[in-house]
């Protein structure tokens, strides 16, 4: 996140030029480790988030129905209680 935050203050509103981050990382230290594990966390924080609402764009339309229908064994009659 620090990091990111570091990126975001380079680019600024309004800038027409192309902003290139460079992060040097030594092979075989704790950094390196470090590294590893954000990188894996970003990118699984990407497949959840990054895909948003847009897989309900994709649906057919059996499977929108399917999403919204409630299941008959799912009500619960209330006298029966």
């Amino acid at each position: 996140a620090v990091e990111n935050q570091a990126t975001d203050r380079v680019f600024r509103i309004g800038q027409t030029r192309n902003v290139q981050v460079h992060k040097f990382v030594c092979t075989g230290t704790l950094e390196e480790r470090i590294h590893e594990q954000l990188e894996s966390k970003k990118a699984l924080a990407e497949q959840v988030v990054g895909a948003g609402e847009n897989w309900l764009t994709e649906l057919d339309t059996n499977q929108l129905r399917n999403l919204l229908l409630l299941d008959r064994n799912a009500i619960i009659d209330e006298e029966a209680e």
